[in-house]
């Protein structure tokens, strides 16, 4: 049973930094693409950032370019959110997302397993 795991999310002042994390029980976890989506209460669950099943390329949304920086250590069956510069519209629950499509997709329904979350609050 595939299943993800995110932790590292909590509360911080706008400005400061935070790092999650996103464990992954797949046995072949170096065969799919990962994803990290956010969704802010009353709004739709929107892409973060992408990383493919290799790592050797990145995929960011506008409003995170430059301050947020996607990894994965393939070895560990993990994959991290380096979020810098943290802003109070940050604040959403993070999710982590597995895709064994050939691409980084940035939909929300493309992807095959998620996590449960992991809440992030910036506050001003």
């Amino acid at each position: 049973q595939v299943q993800l795991v995110e932790s590292g999310g909590g509360l911080v002042q706008a400005g400061g930094s935070l790092r999650l994390s996103c464990a992954a029980s797949i046995r072949t976890f170096s065969s799919y693409n990962m994803g990290w989506f956010r969704q802010a209460p009353g709004k739709e669950r929107e892409f973060v950032a992408g990383i493919t099943n290799g790592g050797g390329y990145t995929n960011y949304a506008d409003s995170v370019k430059g301050r947020f920086t996607i990894s994965r250590d393939n070895a560990k069956n993990t994959v991290y959110l380096q979020m810098n510069s943290l802003k109070p519209e940050d604040t959403a629950v993070y999710y982590c997302a597995a895709d064994r499509s050939g691409y980084i997709s940035i939909t929300a329904p493309d992807y095959e397993y998620w996590g449960q979350g992991t809440q992030v609050t910036v506050s001003s």
